[in-house]
């Protein structure tokens, strides 16, 4: 049968306001849940955004930091809860992330089953968007189609009535991207939760893979749809390897027991898309015009211009959140520097003054100073994902990353690594599988950061004594040495820690055509995103930064062999008060908890050249590297506003000397304090932001215990091995 003509128009779209249907976030009780469905970059996020407006509401899934967006949207009289599923080409489930999709379309793991689902269906895309509705219809889910890029498709769009015919469900053509058919999908969506909901096979199993379908659907458990779909979906997914998790073991030993066979296993996908490349050609005329497109890949996927391209956008990147957002992050601490002037002016001195300055307030800021950066990491991110360029650098670094063991889309993440590995750490959220974004989010800390930026400074200032050129290649050799060092570790964690030794995936991605990003849509996610690390990794931040506070802080009395620091300020001239006033903080936070642990860890740190004073930095450098600077500065009366470029502190560093009257922090400790400082987990917001985007202390405590390790390690044999050669 020849297909039919096909219209010599894109399908009629209402327009509508996406306003005008949007409701509140919480959906009244006893609303239908509408699930949105559909592959990656069909632009089902967009239409989830034109039918609930700006009130989503956005959290994550029970036990799992992939985010959950639900909202509402009103048609026809009635409320309906509509969910954004994540993006899936296949219900065939491995890891726990895929498990998403077929959880929220039946109803399995605690997710309330939907009384409809809606499949979003990118018109230049139509069989391989319309495999997933064909999973879905097998698995007995009341179903519709919104079709999706209908404008971009032009002519070849499909015939709405014609595809509604073929699939037996209702097709609505709609144009999210320029917020029109909200409304008529609406109204569609009220409609078809009135039809019937059952089974629907476009292909015949065969007798064997029926019987074994029989077996398996035997086993489900209580409160599964009790149907061959969900029998082949378990058979299909469920293996030695998956990350799935409420799996019976009943029915993973009948699944083992039916074992398929390579030609069983490819009947399905291979009858699904029989009927489609039969069937859907009758819908259609011709293939969309992607020649833009394919010009434009000539160039970014090409070996060596596309490398030189990617070099080019990452640059930009780079220097966004290394350099552009600086003025951005001193605004932040200036007016938070005002806060705590203004604070103390009202309060006075006291304790209870300086918790509210230097805990609080300071507390606060240090959340509140990532923000720059982490907007800004969104915003680019959200940008070239929507323009379709995102999936081209995951394509090309992937050639290199595999040598790794990494994904392709781990170069962002490191990369963004050199400026601050919190917003480094949320960017591993563009990768599907969990153990490529926990792999990723174990080697990002180890990028040089730009808190290590004034350590590294003051150490190369103050203890390498030689030449501009020597000092500047030591700060190029740090940087090279993060990257080596970071790879290098994602190896060898991804073949000795078991939960990241999972077999490496073929490489699978869409390129999808070249788009100009909605700007309203990445706005609103780049705020979400960063208002959720506000709201949850911010907490943690700001009760670590009370707590170290609080640890340099008391006791607040001054050691016994101490003079009388307050009687010599009042009686001493005014250019000396400043002086008198440092030794005073000094001998306090010498007699600190926090001194006292420095003193405590002395003999552990002692084997790699450093002395309780160091000790006493690294302590207070865990509430943010580049405080090691201010804290030696305290450490050494040399003010508490003491930062790199301190000639003063610089100078007391040189001056320090052991009881035998040697330089006591020489080169080679200078050295290896940088090597420390570039292996160990002195941040706690990294661990906060980790534990947060891993969903417990387990992956956060293993970072900090094998960082901590492997700096101690490798900065023994640096300085014992140093020594041993004269130096």
């Amino acid at each position: 049968m020849s297909p039919p003509d096909a219209p010599s128009s894109p399908p009629a779209i209402a327009a509508d306001s996406p306003a005008s249907a949007a409701g509140a976030a919480v959906a009244p009780l006893g609303a239908p849940l509408v699930a949105l469905v559909g592959n990656p970059n069909v632009g089902k996020t967009t239409l989830f955004n034109a039918l609930t407006g700006s009130f989503a509401k956005v959290s994550n899934y029970p036990g799992i930091t992939v985010e959950r967006r639900s909202g509402v949207h009103r048609a026809g009289g009635r409320a309906l809860e509509i969910l954004d599923v994540p993006g899936t080409y296949s219900l065939v489930a491995r890891s726990a992330e895929e498990q998403l999709a077929i959880d929220s379309i039946v109803g399995l793991g605690g997710q309330p089953r939907p009384e409809l689902v809606v499949l979003c269906v990118d018109a230049t895309q139509l069989s391989r968007s319309l495999y997933l509705l064909l999973q879905c219809q097998e698995l007995g889910a009341r179903c519709m189609v919104a079709l999706t890029m209908v404008e971009e498709a032009g002519a070849s769009a499909p015939d709405p009535k014609k595809l509604s015919a073929i699939l037996g469900c209702p097709v609505v053509a709609t144009d999210a991207r320029r917020g029109r058919g909200a409304e008529v999908l609406g109204q569609a969506m009220v409609d078809a939760l009135q039809a019937p909901s059952a089974p629907v096979w476009r292909w015949t199993p065969s007798p064997s893979l029926q019987e074994s379908m029989q077996k398996v659907r035997a086993k489900l458990p209580e409160g599964w749809p009790q149907n061959d779909g969900m029998a082949l979906w378990a058979l299909s997914s469920v293996d030695d390897e998956h990350e799935l998790a409420h799996i019976p073991e009943a029915l993973r030993r009948e699944v083992s027991a039916c074992k398929l066979d390579q030609a069983l296993d490819d009947e399905p996908v291979l009858g699904r898309w029989r009927f489609l490349d039969d069937q859907v050609s009758r819908a259609t005329v011709g293939q969309p015009d992607r020649s833009r497109t394919e010009r434009i890949d000539r160039v970014l996927l090409h070996r060596g211009l596309g490398f030189a391209a990617f070099l080019g956008v990452m640059f930009v990147i780079f220097m966004s959140l290394f350099a552009w957002s600086e003025p951005a992050i001193g605004a932040v601490e200036a007016i938070f520097e005002l806060a705590k002037d203004g604070a103390r002016g009202v309060l006075g001195q006291g304790v209870f003054a300086d918790f509210i300055t230097d805990g609080v307030i300071a507390g606060v800021g240090a959340v509140l100073v990532f923000l720059p950066q982490i907007l800004l990491l969104f915003l680019f991110l959200g940008f070239l994902e929507d323009c379709g360029y995102l999936a081209r650098v995951a394509y090309l670094m992937d050639r290199i990353m595999r040598t790794m063991n990494l994904h392709g889309r781990a170069f962002v993440p490191m990369l963004s690594g050199f400026a601050c590995a919190v917003p480094a750490v949320m960017a591993t959220r563009t990768m599907e599988r969990r153990r490529d974004r926990i792999l990723t989010m174990m080697v990002v800390p180890l990028m040089t950061c730009s808190a290590r930026l004034p350590v590294y400074t003051l150490v190369i200032a103050a203890l390498i004594p030689a030449s501009h050129t020597v000092q500047g290649l030591l700060m190029v050799g740090m940087y090279a040495f993060s990257v080596v060092t970071s790879l290098i570790a994602a190896l060898v964690l991804s073949r000795v820690m078991r939960p990241l030794r999972a077999k490496r995936l073929p490489f699978f991605i869409e390129l999808p055509p070249y788009r100009f990003p909605r700007m309203r849509g990445v706005l609103l996610m780049m705020w979400q995103r960063s208002s959720m690390f506000l709201r949850e990794a911010g907490t943690v931040i700001l009760v670590c930064s009370m707590a170290l506070w609080a640890l340099l802080y008391f006791p607040r009395h001054l050691p016994k062999s101490a003079p009388d620091y307050d009687a010599m300020i009042a009686v001493a001239p005014e250019a000396e008060r400043p002086a008198l006033e440092n030794a005073k903080a000094s001998a306090l936070l010498l007699g600190s908890y926090g001194g006292r642990l420095g003193h405590a860890i002395e003999p552990a740190i002692e084997p790699l050249g450093f002395d309780w004073k160091i000790g006493v930095g690294l302590i207070g450098a865990f509430a943010a590297r580049e405080v090691f600077v201010s804290t030696m500065g305290i450490v050494y009366s040399v003010g508490g506003e003491a930062d790199e470029t301190d000639t003063g502190l610089r100078q007391a560093l040189r001056d320090e000397r052991t009881a035998e009257g040697k330089p006591a922090y020489p080169p080679l400790v200078g050295l290896s304090l940088m090597i420390f400082f570039a292996l160990a987990c002195q941040c706690m917001s990294t661990l906060a932001v980790v534990k947060r985007e891993t969903g417990g202390y387990r992956w956060p405590a293993f970072l900090f215990a094998y960082m901590t390790g492997l700096a101690w390690v490798v900065t023994f044999v640096v300085y014992q091995g140093g020594r041993l050669l004269g130096f």
